[in-house]
C-alpha cells in the first residue's frame, strides 16, 4: 500500500490488531479519552500504535493480501476512492502528502483516534510521543506555513486550503502530539489537557452507559455511538452487514481486543437504548428475528452444542429461534433443490470501463419482440412443516455444515444437518409427513421416492433425494448425510456444558479452506476463467476475491462466537485461534 492516510487509521488499527496483535492492557487511568471533546461518533485507542503498524507492515498476512485479488478489488472500491480523495484534500491543506513516512512519524505509543463526522471524515488524533520525536515530524518542521493560535496558554497551528475547503490543525503539548481536521477539536483537546472537564467525551451519557458495562480495557478498544452512527446515510451505504434494523435498538457499543499466545479474544458489549433513555426494548439480539412467544429460560444453546461432531466445518446453536427462521433453515439447508427467486437488487449497476464492447454475438439470438417467459420452477410446500413447528415451540436450534470432496476430486459435497429442540416431544409420524409434504413438489407429481425406510434409530427417504430424520423425545434431527446422522445420534449421550449463552457458533477455517477454494472454482466456472491480460476484467467473486482473502488469513484455524443477553446489554465474545 503506497499511501496510508490518517482518515484510514480506523481500518489500519482494526486489521492490524487481528493480524499482528498487541501485548498488554489499557488501564483507565492512562486512557486518552479524557482529552477528547464531546460529539465523537467512533473512538479507538491502542496501547502502542507504532509497534502495531510495524508488526502489520512486516506481517506475511499483509504481503499476501496486497498481492491478492481481494485487495485488487478493494483498491477500486468506492470506499478506497473516497479515502484517497480525502487524503488528497488533507495533503492540499497540510502542504505535504499523508504517506507512509508521515504516518510513521506521527505514530507514538498510546494513541487514540475519534471520528466526529463520517461523511466529511473529520477526526481528532492524539498520540503519546516524546518531544524530541515530535520536533522531527513534518508537521513541526513546516509549522511556519501554518497560522499560530493560542488557547488555554498553549499554541496550536492551523492551515486551510480554500479550494478543498479543508483545514489541518496540530499541536504539541508535552509528550502528546495532536492532529485534527478542525481547529475547534484541537482547541477543545488543549483545554481538556489544561484541566478543563466540562466538555470531555467521557462525560456523555452514551459513553458512560457503554463503558460502565465493560471491564478493564483491552489491548485495543473501540467505542461506538450507535445512536448517531446508525441513522447516518454514510453508515447505511458502507456497512457491509446491512443489518440496520437490528442495530436501531442499541445506543452504544464497546469492543475490546485481547491477545494471549495463539488466541485473540474480542469482547463486545452492545447497550440497548432502553438502558439510556428509559424506553422499551424494541428487538432481539444480533442473532436474528425474535420469537415473541418464547421464554428466555426455555432453552440453552449449549444443550445442543454437545451434538456437534469433531469434524464439523461450521455450526451455530441458538436459543428461542422464531418459526420463520427454523422453516428457512430446513428449506435452505436440506429441503429445497432450487434456490428461491433472488430479491430485487437495491444497488445501481456498476460501470465497467473496458475496450468498448457492449455485447456478444450470442445476443443476436435473443428475441426482443416477445415477453420474457416466467419461471416455471416449483418450490417446496412448507405449510405442513410450519404448522408442525407452531404446535411444538422450538426452544433451541442447531445448524451444522461441512464439506468433502467426492471421489472424482472435482465437485464438493455439502453435508448439512438441522437439529430442533422442542418444548415437548415430537411426533415422529407428523414430522415425517411434514418433511415429505415439503419436498414432494420438487421431486415427483405422484408418490415415487417419498416413503420412509426404517433404519436403526432413524429413517431414510427411499428416493434419489438424500434425506434422513430421527426423533428422540424433544430432539428432532434432519440431515442429508447418513454418516452425519449417526455421529449426531452417538453424541446425544454427551453431557452439555453449563453456559447461559443465547448463541454459540464456530467456523473451523483451517479445515474448510481447501474445500472452499475447490468449491469456489466450480461456482465461478460458468463465467469463464479470468483473463489477466485484460485489466478491465474483474476477478471472479468467489474463486479470486473471497478465496484470496481466505488464503491471506490461512493461519487462522478457527473462529468462535458466543452471545449472551445480560439484561440491558448484549455481550459477544469472538475468539480467533491461530495455527501459528
Amino acid at each position: 500500500m503506497k499511501r496510508i492516510v490518517p482518515m484510514s487509521l480506523v481500518a489500519i488499527i482494526v486489521i492490524t490488531s487481528v493480524w499482528a496483535g498487541l501485548s498488554t492492557s489499557t488501564s483507565d487511568e492512562s486512557s486518552l479519552s479524557r482529552y477528547f471533546p464531546t460529539g465523537s461518533l467512533v473512538y479507538l485507542e491502542a496501547k502502542d500504535l507504532s509497534a502495531l503498524l510495524a508488526a502489520w507492515n512486516g506481517s506475511p498476512q499483509k504481503r499476501e493480501w496486497i498481492e491478492g485479488s481481494n485487495y485488487e478489488v478493494f483498491s477500486r472500491s468506492r470506499l478506497l476512492l473516497r479515502l484517497k480523495a480525502a487524503s488528497d484534500q488533507f495533503g492540499a491543506a497540510a502542504g505535504f502528502p499523508p504517506d507512509v513516512n508521515f504516518l510513521t512519524q506521527v505514530s507514538g505509543t498510546r494513541s487514540a483516534l475519534a471520528i466526529y463526522d463520517i461523511g466529511n471524515l473529520q477526526f481528532l488524533y492524539v498520540t503519546t510521543l516524546p518531544w524530541a520525536r515530535s520536533a522531527q515530524t513534518l508537521l513541526w518542521q513546516t509549522r511556519t506555513k501554518f497560522e499560530p493560535r493560542v488557547v488555554a496558554g498553549a499554541t496550536f497551528y492551523v492551515r486551510r486550503d480554500p479550494d478543498a475547503k479543508r483545514e489541518v490543525a496540530f499541536a504539541v503539548s508535552g509528550d502528546h502530539l495532536l492532529l485534527a481536521t478542525r481547529q475547534d477539536l484541537i482547541a477543545g483537546a488543549l483545554q481538556l489537557i489544561a484541566g478543563g472537564k466540562d466538555l470531555a467525551l467521557t462525560g456523555e451519557t452514551w459513553w458512560n452507559a457503554a463503558v460502565k458495562s465493560t471491564g478493564a480495557a483491552g489491548d485495543l478498544r473501540m467505542v461506538l455511538n450507535l445512536g448517531k452512527i446508525v441513522p447516518s446515510p454514510y453508515f447505511r451505504t458502507y456497512w457491509v452487514q446491512q443489518n440496520i434494523t437490528e442495530l436501531k435498538q442499541y445506543a452504544a457499543a464497546v469492543s475490546d481486543l485481547y491477545r494471549s499466545g495463539l488466541e485473540f479474544r474480542e469482547e463486545r458489549v452492545l447497550v440497548r437504548k432502553s438502558s439510556t433513555s428509559g424506553g422499551t426494548d424494541v428487538g432481539s439480539s444480533l442473532t436474528g428475528a425474535s420469537n415473541t412467544n418464547a421464554s428466555p429460560a426455555a432453552g440453552k444453546a449449549s444443550d445442543l452444542v454437545r451434538l456437534v461432531p469433531d469434524d464439523a466445518g461450521i455450526y451455530k446453536a441458538e436459543m428461542n429461534p422464531s418459526v420463520d427462521s427454523c422453516v428457512d433453515l430446513l428449506r435452505s439447508k436440506l429441503l429445497e433443490a432450487t434456490p428461491p427467486i433472488a430479491p430485487a437488487s437495491k444497488t445501481a449497476p456498476q460501470v465497467q470501463l473496458g475496450t468498448g464492447e457492449t455485447g456478444s454475438w450470442s445476443d443476436l439470438e435473443t428475441r426482443i419482440d416477445q415477453p420474457i417467459a416466467e419461471s416455471s420452477i416449483v418450490h417446496s410446500d412448507l405449510s405442513a412443516l410450519r404448522r408442525l413447528l407452531e404446535q411444538n415451540r422450538v426452544t433451541s436450534s442447531l445448524t451444522i455444515q461441512s464439506t468433502a470432496l467426492i471421489r472424482s476430486g472435482v465437485f464438493v459435497e455439502m453435508r448439512s444437518a438441522v437439529v430442533l429442540e422442542g418444548a415437548s416431544p415430537w411426533n415422529a409420524e407428523e414430522a415425517g409427513s411434514a418433511l415429505v409434504h415439503a419436498v414432494r413438489p420438487e421431486l415427483t407429481a405422484g408418490q415415487l421416492g417419498l416413503a420412509w425406510i426404517a433404519k436403526p434409530g432413524y429413517r431414510e427417504l427411499n428416493g434419489l433425494w438424500p434425506l434422513f430424520f430421527s426423533v428422540s423425545g424433544p430432539t428432532l434431527i434432519v440431515t442429508n448425510d447418513e454418516t452425519l446422522m449417526q455421529q449426531l445420534q452417538s453424541n446425544v449421550a454427551r453431557k452439555a456444558a453449563e453456559d447461559p449463552a443465547s448463541l454459540r457458533a464456530e467456523f473451523r477455517h483451517a479445515q474448510e479452506l481447501g474445500n472452499f477454494a475447490a468449491l469456489s472454482r466450480v461456482i465461478d466456472r460458468p463465467f469463464g476463467p479470468v483473463d489477466r491480460a485484460r485489466p478491465s476484467q474483474d476477478p471472479q467473486f468467489f474463486s479470486d476475491n473471497i478465496s484470496s482473502l481466505s488464503s491471506a488469513l490461512s493461519d487462522i484455524a478457527s473462529v468462535k462466537v458466543r452471545i449472551r443477553n445480560d439484561g440491558e446489554v448484549v455481550r459477544q465474545t469472538i475468539t480467533y485461534t491461530w495455527s501459528k
